[in-house]
């Protein structure tokens, strides 16, 4: 399956034709597939300049989904289901897709450091976010799949930079962990089996981490999440999401689906749609 020419012109390296995790649609990988309830893919930036669709691969297994603006830098949202934490994985490491420098490297996701190490010549960062992006920049690097939802391994995949924004301290260490540890508790409530998790982050419209004269990450206007929780026997149980400012207001405004599409709508140029099958009522 062939990208779109323009989309092979907006980045600088040619994404069609990929067998690996950057892939040319998340149809294409069926263990990616699977992050998506009832194999249901948001229509919510599909159309925007620059995007590509990327399968999380960490020690040989896929772990989550993200559709990533390499333009912005950050990502439209990552897909997941909930695991519950069996602690470990925190790591120190933070990792790059390999695929987003040359579509010929392989798939699993690579420390930056040491990615930089062997590639001395290769600017890695044309369509990706950098740890030095982030160095001194005031703001956080503010994990959309929180690795506080997954076991280990899959909580130590959540560290690559595709999954991260710069995320306002106040807000990352206060409201929106709570609310993250609060999703924890009702994920893993009797009455939801399994959780399918869309988080997203909407950009700014000119608000930027500068380094070196270069806008090089664009800080998001607001970070949001929804879910669909689905009991034993595979029917919908609960479902919401929320939205918050990425500013020191420290505030998160949760929301059912149908606020959220409302929400996500007044930023879209295209219809957003359901975020899940249904919008979790099927």
């Amino acid at each position: 399956m062939h990208m779109p020419l323009a989309l092979c012109v907006l980045v600088t390296t040619c994404f069609s034709l990929v067998a690996g995790e950057v892939v040319a649609n998340f149809y294409d990988i069926t263990e990616c597939l699977e992050f998506f309830h009832k194999y249901r893919i948001p229509d919510l930036g599909k159309d925007r300049p620059g995007v590509v669709h990327i399968c999380h691969r960490f020690h040989n297994q896929y772990h989550f989904a993200t559709l990533y603006d390499t333009h912005n830098r950050i990502a439209v949202y990552s897909a997941y289901i909930f695991e519950a934490s069996n602690g470990g994985g925190r790591e120190k490491r933070w990792f790059i897709e390999p695929q987003l420098v040359n579509s010929s490297w392989d798939g699993e996701m690579r420390d930056g450091y040491w990615l930089g190490q062997d590639n001395p010549d290769i600017y890695l960062g044309e369509n990706q976010a950098l740890n030095e992006d982030y160095t001194h920049s005031g703001f956080d690097r503010g994990h959309l799949n929180p690795n506080g939802h997954h076991a280990v391994p899959g909580r130590n995949s959540t560290f690559t930079l595709t999954n991260v924004v710069p995320q306002n301290p106040k807000l990352n260490q206060n409201a929106w962990r709570i609310y993250e540890s609060k999703l924890t508790e009702k994920f893993q409530g009797p009455t939801c089996w399994q959780a399918h998790v869309l988080v997203g982050a909407i950009p700014s419209a000119n608000n930027w981490i500068v380094k070196n004269n270069q806008k090089r990450v664009n800080i998001p206007e607001y970070i949001w999440n929804a879910y669909c929780c689905m009991n034993g026997y595979g029917r919908p149980a609960f479902s919401g999401g929320a939205t918050a400012l990425n500013t020191e207001q420290n505030i998160v405004v949760e929301r059912t689906l149908d606020e959220m599409v409302d929400f996500l709508q007044q930023y879209s140029n295209t219809p957003v749609g359901d975020l899940f099958r249904g919008q979790c009522t099927v």
